[in-house]
Parts: C-alpha cells; structure tokens; sequence
C-alpha cells in the first residue's frame, strides 16, 4: 500500500508538506495552513517538484543556503489508496490511514491554474468540525535547534 507523509516545515514560514507516494517519487504539495479534518475548510495546496521515496520519513534541520533551509518534523505518516483520478485530471480522491489525518479527502487542481490545488476533507466517520491545526514543533524546541543545528545542546 502507498504511503503519504505531512511534514511540519519551519522555513522561512510555517508550513505543512503533503506528500503522496505515487509513480516512484513523492508528489508534493506546500500547504500554507495544513490540512484539516474538518469538511468546511478547503486548503491552498501548491504542488511543488517531487522528491525521493527515502523523503518519507525524513525529519531535520535543512542548512541554512539550501532550498526550503529550516527545521522538518513529520506531522503524520502512514497509508493511503487511491480511490479515483489521478494528477493528469486535476483530481484525486484518496482515503488516508494516518495517526492524524483518517478517512477520504479530495485533492481538486484550481481551474485555470498551473499549481494550485485545493484540498478538502470529504464528510465522513472520520470528518471533524471542530479540528484545531496544531503544529508538532515547539517554539522552545524549534529555537534550540536552530541554534545547535548538529544536535549537541
């Protein structure tokens, strides 16, 4: 079964990185705000270049120089199935097996645009309408691992 992560990326700003394995690669969406469990919410999704399989259950500090430089955290990880479309349709409608995010979500291409997606929490079992986004990274934590980003401290 194909596995999707969501990292938690302290970049130049906070932002979720929703990952789905598919065709040999990660494809990868920038999240502003994260996804949500609640059905209301439709998040900005923008695809961005794929990354390696082995980017699945990355967590570190990207260098500071580097594309992307900041601290990564895995948000949630696990399993998904694809349920129906794909990405040449502008459409996907997946069922996600996570710790965090559970049950079917839509991922909609944006009409007339190149990258921007929508991803939305379908209504289910699963479905929450009072989810709250909380980030796994800790101010106190994020700031002592910007300032010993080889991990002694």
């Amino acid at each position: 079964m194909p596995k999707f992560v969501v990292h938690e990326h302290h970049a130049t700003h906070l932002h979720f990185d929703f990952r789905l394995e598919m065709d040999g690669v990660l494809k990868s969406w920038a999240v502003p705000k994260g996804p949500s469990m609640n059905p209301k919410d439709k998040r900005l999704a923008i695809m961005v270049e794929d990354h390696v399989l082995e980017y699945v259950s990355y967590e570190g500090i990207i260098p500071d120089g580097q594309y992307g430089s900041g601290v990564v955290v895995i948000w949630d990880s696990g399993e998904y199935t694809l349920l129906k479309g794909g990405i040449r349709e502008g459409r996907l409608e997946i069922h996600l097996k996570g710790r965090k995010l559970k049950g079917a979500f839509t991922l909609i291409k944006m009409s007339g645009k190149q990258k921007e997606w929508l991803i939305i929490k379908m209504k289910d079992q699963f479905a929450q309408s009072d989810f709250v986004m909380k980030t796994v990274l800790n101010p106190e934590l994020k700031k002592k691992l910007n300032m010993y980003p080889d991990g002694r401290g």
